[in-house]
């Protein structure tokens, strides 16, 4: 967990500030001319989207979670009201306005719709009771959450392996270099994490079947 706090600490401390300073010439996206509003935009899904990435390390943590139930729920009303749902809300906007081309557009609403999909489902299963389910889907609402991590460690891997191939690959066309990192970047970023998120689920639930059927057999025996 520590190493988890470190990354999702460190990346709001450099995410966030440029987004605080109300100053849109410090964004890090530039605004596309059609949506005059984007900065401001940006800046809200960043904000709420930095207390998702923080409340999140509370929630998955099973010693906190065991320990604190209470602050675990209180939490997770944090976690669900003032971050994934309104960054995710705004994050369609965004992502419907992102000036890296088509194919990242797609990838950014997908991924929003994803995010609210899972958190909404986690948080119904948990008005329910429905514990085992409510784990699942927030164990997905997770990996979407930090996706935004690993979207930019690829953009950097992709940068510094399309960059020399300017002149060459994109044929001196910067536009088409940065749409093929964004791209790439947008959805390896949250496809991976997923798909990594699912394969632990099945391997711990496949785990936990074996157990109950282990558990079963000696007490037949």
């Amino acid at each position: 967990m520590a190493p988890l706090m470190v990354v999702a600490a460190a990346f709001v401390a450099f995410s966030l500030p440029p987004y605080l300073s109300l100053d849109p010439a410090q964004s890090r996206v530039p605004a596309p001319d059609f949506f005059p509003p984007h900065f401001a935009v940006l800046s809200l899904h960043v904000v709420f989207g930095s207390i998702a990435m923080i409340t999140c390390c509370l929630q998955i943590w099973p010693w906190f979670r065991a320990r604190y139930p209470r602050a675990h729920r209180r939490i997770g009303r944090v976690y669900v009201f003032a971050g994934c749902l309104p960054s995710g809300l705004l994050g369609l906007t965004v992502g419907v306005a992102t000036p890296w081309g088509p194919v990242t557009m797609v990838s950014n609403v997908l991924l929003a719709l994803l995010w609210l999909g899972c958190t909404l489902a986690g948080w119904r299963m948990a008005r329910q009771r429905r514990f085992a389910d409510h784990r699942r889907w927030m164990v997905r609402s997770f990996a979407l959450t930090m996706s935004i991590v690993t979207n930019r460690i690829y953009g950097v891997l992709f940068g510094i392996l399309f960059f020399p191939q300017l002149d060459t690959t994109f044929n001196g066309d910067e536009t088409q270099l940065m749409q093929t990192i964004a791209a790439l970047s947008a959805w390896l970023g949250w496809v991976l994490p997923l798909l990594v998120a699912e394969w632990w689920l099945e391997r711990t639930d496949a785990a936990k079947r074996r157990a109950r059927t282990r558990t079963r057999t000696h007490r037949s025996t």
